[in-house]
């Protein structure tokens, strides 16, 4: 058994960008799409979330 058995396995990238994609099937082309969605929707959700907590502050200070 090794020193080494606990340490967790680091998970491959999904996508990389300027990678190779040639090699890559439809199917794992498309699913690269859907991963690429998914992040662009978290960081669009998390831009619009910012920009209410900026809002909320820009208000607050206003009425001082």
């Amino acid at each position: 058994m090794s020193i080494f058995d606990d340490e967790p396995t680091k998970r491959a990238k999904t996508h990389e960008i300027g990678q190779d994609l040639s090699l890559l099937s439809i199917g794992e082309l498309n699913e690269r799409i859907g991963t690429l969605k998914a992040e662009i929707k978290r960081l669009q959700t998390t831009i619009d979330a910012k920009g209410e907590t900026k809002s909320a502050a820009e208000a607050l200070f206003r009425r001082s």
